[in-house]
C-alpha cells in the first residue's frame, strides 16, 4: 500500500462501501470484557437528514476541505469560511444547522466568534463542535464552559465526526444545542 492509499483510508477518501464481513466470523478475542469495538459496529449511525447545512470554520483548507468532503459524501450541505468574521457573516446570513469553528484562527479567534454567536438573536441555538489541534483539557473545558456543544481535538477520524453530529440530533435528525450544564454557585457570581 502507498502513502496515497494510506492517506485515502486514514480520511476516509476510499470507495463508499466496506467489503461485507461473512456472518460466520466470529467476533475477534479480546481476552477481556471490552466489546466497544462489535458494538459500535452493530450498531446503525443515526445521520442528519440530507441536505442539512453545515458550516466549517477552519483557516486550514487541508481542514476544510476534509471536513467538506465528509459532510458532502452523507449529502450535507457545506458552507466555508477561512476565518471568523467571515463565519460569523455566513452564520448570520444562512442560518447553517450546525457550525465547526476551529479555535485558533487569524483575526479573531474561536473563542471570540463563539462568544459572539451565542449573542446573537439569529445565531445563538445553532450548535457549535469546537475543533483545536491543542491537546490541553483546559481548553476543553473552557469551550463548554462558554457555549460550545461539544469538541473535537485534531485530527480526528471520520467515525469521530459523525459520532458527534449523532450526539447533537433530536428525534427528527435536526442538529440541536445540548441543555446547558448548571453551574456552581460561586462561578454564577463571576462576571463574565
Amino acid at each position: 500500500m502507498d502513502i496515497y492509499d494510506k492517506i485515502k483510508r486514514l480520511f476516509g477518501w476510499g470507495p463508499k462501501t466496506e467489503p461485507a464481513r461473512p456472518a460466520t466470523t466470529p467476533a475477534p478475542a479480546t481476552g477481556g470484557t471490552d466489546s466497544a469495538a462489535p458494538e459500535r459496529r452493530s450498531k446503525p449511525r443515526v445521520n442528519a437528514r440530507p441536505g442539512t447545512r453545515m458550516l466549517v470554520i477552519d483557516d486550514s483548507a487541508t481542514i476544510v476541505a476534509l471536513l467538506a468532503r465528509m459532510l458532502r459524501q452523507n449529502e450535507y450541505t457545506v458552507l466555508e469560511a477561512e476565518d471568523a468574521e467571515t463565519g460569523l457573516e455566513i452564520a448570520r446570513t444562512q442560518q447553517p444547522e450546525l457550525i465547526f469553528l476551529d479555535i485558533v484562527l487569524p483575526g479573531m479567534d474561536g473563542f471570540a466568534a463563539l462568544r459572539q454567536l451565542r449573542r446573537d438573536p439569529f445565531t445563538r441555538d445553532i450548535p457549535v463542535i469546537m475543533i483545536s489541534g491543542n491537546e490541553q483539557a483546559t481548553e476543553q473545558f473552557y469551550v463548554h464552559r462558554i457555549g460550545a456543544d461539544d469538541f473535537m481535538k485534531k485530527p480526528f477520524s471520520r467515525a469521530e465526526v459523525f459520532a458527534r453530529i449523532e450526539r447533537l440530533l433530536d428525534a427528527n435528525s435536526v442538529p440541536k444545542r445540548l441543555p446547558a450544564m448548571p453551574q456552581a454557585a460561586d462561578d454564577a457570581a463571576t462576571p463574565a
